[in-house]
């Protein structure tokens, strides 16, 4: 089977086929502008802000917007996000409030408290256990009759997870409307795509579970787009799942958490990725088009500013967690040796 990858923009900005081209109005298309830009300027802010000790965990995504923003984008308010840790922008866009996503990094419990309407999950640590869950959700809007798609996300070096396999073989098997993107940035952490398989394309791994597999550039975010937005319309009209290789690139390192890419990347390697970043390429066509100036951007850059400020003064002022109320949300009604802990605690608290 021959799995070649979607193009729709080459590196210049320019139109490889006509054919290819999703169809979008200048507004749609200046709007996936606008959020790869003020996605960059976030990711900017956070990790600044995760280095002066006011956000806690943090994946940075600079390199990978055109993947996630041109994902979500072809998704209805209805449909349903189950993220990864680094798919903090897709469950934003789709509707949680940033200060929200910042307490979720602090590991404050009203991070997780997801305003009603907001179809989304609070994003999963554990490798690979958000493509069952999805499955489940999707399979879920198949016995209900509704049309609507559950979309996962999941690295490179998640594909090799016994979840991953397991939820793809019961998608396919039961047809429920899922889409998995996997977005293959060419390293778990420090292991590279070429230690991890030897699958020919991680495309190819939807092969075995019957479904339809697709590798796209994932730093054209037209390409991105037109791909997905394929797959939704086969969710919605019951063709069930199909899995998306995007083929893309971390400018950064996989956490804040220490990591140090230089120890495992080329300075070559990344210069040669950082030619094709996404924001270039697409601001190349829009700019051909005379859609997207200067003065656009930097308007853009201010809001995405004033948007982190405001959210993290917001997440600043929560109120901080207490003891009580983390052994209180566990249970509706708590075991004895919680409560036994509870009172050990407030009686150590009183000393």
């Amino acid at each position: 089977m021959e799995i070649n990858t979607v193009k729709v923009l080459d590196p210049n900005g320019k139109i490889i086929s006509s054919e290819l081209e999703p169809k979008l109005s200048d507004e749609q298309l200046r709007e996936l502008m606008r959020r790869m830009v003020f996605t960059r300027v976030w990711d900017q802010r956070a990790i600044s802000l995760n280095r002066q000790g006011r956000l806690g965990f943090y994946a940075p995504v600079a390199g990978q917007e055109a993947s996630m923003i041109g994902t979500q984008f072809a998704l209805d308010k209805e449909d349903f996000i189950l993220p990864s840790y680094r798919d903090i922008p897709q469950i934003v866009w789709h509707g949680l409030p940033m200060h929200q996503a910042f307490l979720y990094s602090r590991g404050h419990q009203a991070g997780g408290k997801i305003p009603e309407g907001v179809n989304v999950l609070m994003p999963q640590i554990i490798i690979g256990a958000q493509i069952v869950q999805c499955t489940g959700v999707a399979y879920g809007f198949k016995l209900k009759g509704e049309k609507k798609v559950a979309v996962t996300y999941i690295g490179d070096g998640g594909t090799s997870q016994g979840d991953f396999y397991e939820g793809l073989n019961f998608a396919g098997a039961y047809q429920a409307p899922a889409i998995f993107v996997v977005q293959n940035n060419r390293y778990a952490i420090s292991v590279p795509i070429e230690k991890q398989t030897k699958a020919i394309t991680l495309a190819h791994k939807s092969v075995a579970a019957g479904i339809p597999g697709y590798q796209v550039d994932g730093m054209d975010i037209l390409a991105v787009y037109k791909v997905m937005q394929e797959a939704v319309e086969r969710g919605k009209n019951g063709q069930g799942p199909t899995l998306i290789e995007t083929l893309t690139y971390r400018f950064g390192p996989h956490t804040m958490a220490g990591d140090d890419p230089t120890r495992y990347r080329s300075n070559e390697e990344a210069s040669e990725w950082e030619k094709n970043d996404p924001l270039i390429r697409f601001r190349k066509y829009l700019e051909a088009k005379g859609l997207w100036s200067e003065e656009d951007e930097n308007k853009v850059i201010e809001e995405a500013k004033q948007t982190v400020s405001d959210a993290i003064k917001k997440a600043d002022e929560t109120p901080k967690m207490t003891v009580d109320e983390l052994i209180d949300s566990m249970f509706e009604t708590l075991p004895d040796d919680l409560r036994e802990q509870k009172e050990e605690f407030r009686k150590t608290e009183a000393k």
